[in-house]
This record gives C-alpha cells, sequence and structure tokens, in this order.
C-alpha cells in the first residue's frame, strides 16, 4: 500500500475496500483552501473512508464527477432556519444550495428557552420572522432533544434578546443582579444542553437597552463554558465602526471567541469604510482576540419593518408600539428622526423605494411592493397597518463594500437566511434571494465568472474557515475520518437565479449532488426526501460534534 499526503491534505492510498459511497473522477476542494486536485472520495458509515486518484474496490453507489468540483458541504454560520425547520425539515432553499450545515439562534433571537406563561410574548416579538412557527413552553435542553430530523445539521445558539425577554420583557433599564443572576442561569442551562454559544441584537430592543456590564457578565458565562459570541453588531451604519470596537472589546474583555455576523456598512452616509474594518478585525487578531466576520453578497439587507423605525418607537412593545402610532405626533417624530439620521441601524438610502415589503402575513397583497409605492397609492402610512408582523428588504449597501467583503480571506460567508420551499407553507412572500442564492452565487457569480476570487478560496471561506470559527469537530474538510458533508457541483452551471422580483427560484445545476452525514439528499439536482441532519451540540471541551 502507497500513502502520502499532498499540500491539500488529500490522503492517498490503494486499499482495497467496501464503500457505501465513491466519488469517481472529480476534481476535489478539501477545504483547507488549497486549489483542487483531481481524485476520488469513497464514504463509509456516514464518514469519510478515502480520498485518492484512483480508488479501487465497491461501492453500493458511484458517483461521476467527471468535470465537476466536489467540496465539504458548505456551512452557513448565519442563518434564522429555526423560524422554518420545523416546518419546512427538508430544508430545500439551503440545501440545494449545497448546504449541510446551518447555525441558527442568531441576532438574539431563539425561540428558545420560552418560559412558562411567555409563549405569547415571545411569539408576538418573533412574529416577524417566524409568522407560521408555533411556539410553546419550551427550555434548551428540551428544544435540543426534540428538535425535529431535518434534512440538515443543526447547531443553536441561545438569543440574548430572548433572554431579556423572559426575565425582563421590554423593560428599557439595567437588570438588577437578581435579573442578571437569572439571565445567566438560564444561559449556563442552554450551554450544558449543549448550545454552541449565545447571539446578541443590540440594534433592537430589548437588546438595545443592554449596557457593556450586562454583556461583559454573560460573556463571562461563556468563557467558563468555553462557547462562542455571536453579534448583531450595536450599530451597521452611522456608527458602525464603533460598534465593531465594542464587539471586539467584549472578546478581549472576556477572552471569548467574537463572530460578528452579516457584517455591513449600511446606509450611502457609510459606503467605504469596509477596508477600515477589515483593518481593525485584523489588528485585535495580531493582538490575540479571537474574532471572525461573515458577510451575505448582496446590496439589500432584510429585517422587520418596525425595528428601522427609531429605537423609541419600539419601546414597550409591539402592542405599545402600535398604540404610539397612532398619534400624529408620533409619525410626525419620526419622519424629522429618519430625516435627520436616516433608518435606525440602516442609516441614510436613497429613497423610500428602497425598502420593499417582504413578507406580511396581515397585509399579503403588498408582498413585493415598495414602501413609496404603496405611500402614494393609498395616502397611508404602510407601517401603521402591518400590526408589527412585517419584514422588509432594504438596499442600503455598496457593491463595492459587497466584493471587498467576498475578496477578503477572512470574511465568511453566511446567507441570515431561513431555509424555505417553493412550495408549502414557507413559499409565501417575497423573501430575500439570499434565501436560495447566497452560496452559488459567489462560487457562481463572483469566483467562476467574474474571478474576484479563487474558487479554492471561496469553498474554504464557506467550509473550512468556517468549521475553525465554529470549532467544528469534524465536519468542512474532505478528509479521511470527516463527518461525510460533501457537495458536487459544476462550477460552470451553479448560479444563483433568485431575484428580488421573483426569489423563489433554485440554483442551476443538474448534476449538482449534497450528501450530509453519508445519506444522498440532493441526487442530480433532485431532493430525495432524507432527513439525515443531525443536532450539533458542544461538548464540555469546548468543541462541537
Amino acid at each position: 500500500m502507497l500513502a502520502r499526503t499532498g499540500k491539500s491534505g488529500l490522503a492517498w492510498t490503494g486499499k482495497t475496500m467496501r464503500y457505501d459511497i465513491v466519488i469517481r473522477g472529480g476534481t476535489v476542494f478539501d477545504g483547507g483552501g488549497s486549489p483542487g486536485e483531481r481524485a476520488d472520495v469513497a464514504i463509509r458509515e456516514g464518514r469519510i473512508a478515502a480520498v485518492a486518484p484512483a480508488l479501487s474496490g465497491d461501492a453500493s453507489r458511484a458517483i461521476d464527477a467527471e468535470g465537476l468540483a466536489v467540496a465539504p458541504g458548505f456551512i452557513d454560520i448565519k442563518t434564522h432556519s429555526d423560524f422554518t425547520l420545523p416546518i419546512n425539515p427538508r430544508a430545500e432553499s439551503k440545501v440545494r444550495q449545497g448546504v449541510t450545515t446551518e447555525i441558527v439562534g442568531h441576532c438574539g433571537f431563539s425561540v428558545a428557552p420560552c418560559l412558562p406563561g411567555k409563549v405569547e410574548l415571545l411569539k408576538g416579538y418573533l412574529a416577524p420572522s417566524a409568522p407560521w412557527l408555533p411556539f410553546r413552553e419550551l427550555d434548551f435542553p428540551e428544544y435540543l432533544d426534540t428538535f425535529p430530523a431535518t434534512s440538515v445539521n443543526a447547531g443553536m445558539l441561545v438569543g440574548h434578546n430572548t433572554l431579556r425577554l423572559m426575565v425582563m420583557g421590554m423593560e428599557e433599564r439595567a437588570p438588577t443582579n437578581g435579573e442578571l443572576g437569572r439571565m445567566s442561569g438560564l444561559l449556563e442551562e442552554a450551554l450544558s444542553a449543549g448550545a454552541l454559544g449565545m447571539s446578541s441584537g443590540l440594534f433592537t430592543a430589548p437588546g438595545s437597552y443592554a449596557k457593556p456590564e450586562e454583556m461583559v457578565a454573560l460573556g463571562r458565562v461563556l468563557k467558563r463554558h468555553d462557547a462562542l459570541y455571536f453579534t448583531h453588531l450595536r450599530d451597521e451604519s452611522n456608527g458602525v465602526l464603533e460598534a465593531l470596537e465594542e464587539a471586539i472589546d467584549l472578546g478581549e474583555t472576556c477572552g471569548i471567541h467574537v463572530q460578528v455576523v452579516h457584517f455591513k456598512c449600511s446606509g450611502t452616509d457609510n459606503w467605504g469604510k469596509v477596508s477600515k474594518a477589515l483593518a481593525m478585525l485584523e489588528a485585535a487578531r495580531q493582538r490575540g482576540v479571537a474574532v471572525d466576520c461573515d458577510a451575505y453578497p448582496y446590496t439589500a439587507g432584510s429585517n422587520p419593518l418596525k425595528n428601522i423605525l427609531p429605537q423609541w418607537v419600539q419601546a414597550g412593545g409591539v402592542g405599545t408600539m402600535l398604540e404610539r402610532l397612532k398619534l400624529h405626533e408620533t409619525r410626525a417624530r419620526i419622519r424629522a428622526d429618519i430625516a435627520a439620521h436616516g433608518l435606525n441601524n440602516w442609516g441614510r438610502i436613497e429613497s423610500w423605494d428602497a425598502v420593499r415589503i417582504s413578507i406580511t402575513p396581515n397585509l399579503p397583497q403588498f408582498a413585493g411592493r415598495t414602501i413609496a409605492q404603496l405611500a402614494a397609492e393609498r395616502g397611508k402610512d404602510p407601517v401603521i397597518e402591518d400590526k408589527g408582523a412585517t419584514r422588509v428588504l432594504v438596499t442600503s449597501i455598496s457593491e463595492d463594500d459587497v466584493r471587498e467583503l467576498i475578496r477578503s480571506p477572512k470574511a465568511l460567508v453566511g446567507s441570515d437566511g431561513n431555509c424555505v420551499a417553493t412550495t408549502g407553507v414557507t413559499s409565501q412572500g417575497m423573501p430575500h434571494p439570499r434565501f436560495y442564492g447566497t452560496f452559488p452565487r459567489v462560487l457562481g457569480r463572483y469566483a467562476h465568472e467574474e474571478k474576484l476570487v479563487p474558487l479554492e478560496l471561496a469553498i474554504h471561506k464557506m467550509t473550512g474557515a468556517t468549521a475553525q470559527a465554529l470549532k467544528l469537530a469534524d465536519r468542512g474538510y474532505l478528509r479521511e475520518g470527516m463527518r461525510a458533508d460533501v457537495t458536487v457541483f459544476d462550477p460552470a452551471d451553479f448560479m444563483d437565479r433568485a431575484t428580488y422580483e421573483n426569489p423563489h427560484q433554485y440554483p442551476s445545476g443538474a448534476r449538482t449532488t449534497v450528501i450530509v452525514n453519508g445519506a444522498v439528499v440532493v441526487d442530480a439536482a433532485r431532493h430525495t426526501g432524507a432527513l439525515p441532519g443531525k443536532v450539533l451540540r458542544r461538548t464540555a471541551e469546548g468543541v462541537v460534534q
């Protein structure tokens, strides 16, 4: 037997074996960032059994990958699919992009813990993001233990906004020592059960009411468990650099890993700041701070409509906000604030045509229309009618900034999108096209067509590099012994087709095959119905399995 390891980490072996699946003749990108090498990949019992240029041995299934790229399954580090996976377990829009693992519970929003007597409070709070999800009383251990079978792996975060909501409601103040202790206890319980870490959404109430002292106290809980911290910055627009510094300071103070999610410099006044932000992140790494960021390849973001209003409007919860919005003086003050400072967390936009209705359970006929169109046609303020349950798309990001983040080897790839489908309950509305197109958009448009980033680096940014940031023990690489999460695709025919006007479209790629834990989930671009995904848990040693 001849065995050697090349620079890519591929292991060559001539040993004859019996395999479950052999992927033959493809160009293998092992996830480490090195150029692809022609090789076969063998899978047995849910793991990579061998990678070699010409494997001998029998297999129950052979996949012809001639002319195709063979990569680790893509890891979507930033998603909200906890709002849709229980009702769309096939994860159609994600797994057809080659995604095999999703990290959920971001931006401070998680569906657990949901304490006794707080179901309606949490349901109302998350309604714009999870309009179809049933809520129930649920602690975090039960949440992990009872999560349904799905087509993709899922790692869960506990949301700081949810913790605050459970303990303090929408109170605009610092927590008492007892309240902070209760939040810390709920966080401890989630981490002990296997939550990967905590997410924060400091841009919106009630998370925005948290001072650094509160976040440091919770950060020290994360440190004790060697867990991770994911943050939607306090401000992604006019104060984005100061907010980034706050996140870095928390990581440095507590000695924890910080993931700055869906990083952007939003609003026309802030275009061009990405270069300085990336330099700040690199400087922090150089002095020993563990910090990463991720981004999606689009110039529009998405948020509940209520969240783009000034924070004082949102104080007290949705019901209080809706009553406040009935007042003429409230609406006049909102217009003055937006004229002076731009949208909350989004900055200045070119016009209200930059804000498009995405999903609105209460007013479904308005999906796809812009705020400017609705206001002109109806002579009303649409925000008053939406009952706080509408999501919007906001075009506020520079394409040059998007391209710089894609080009950067240090910026990971995350969709910030739910798994949805072209049929069923999740096919409603006009979601952001990133739900369907993030990963093929990076690989097909920016890597293959425009050569903005080498294909091997683009793959690394969504596999091996992401696995390192998440401390995944055995995913993110195509190497012997790793979990068999594999994506096979044609770099010349793997393009995003979802648009803002017609988002419910799967990517192209007639030969795309996706394997999760050794089971074929997408077979030549067709979903097999398999649900082999696992709930990933952080161990006592801090690694995720």
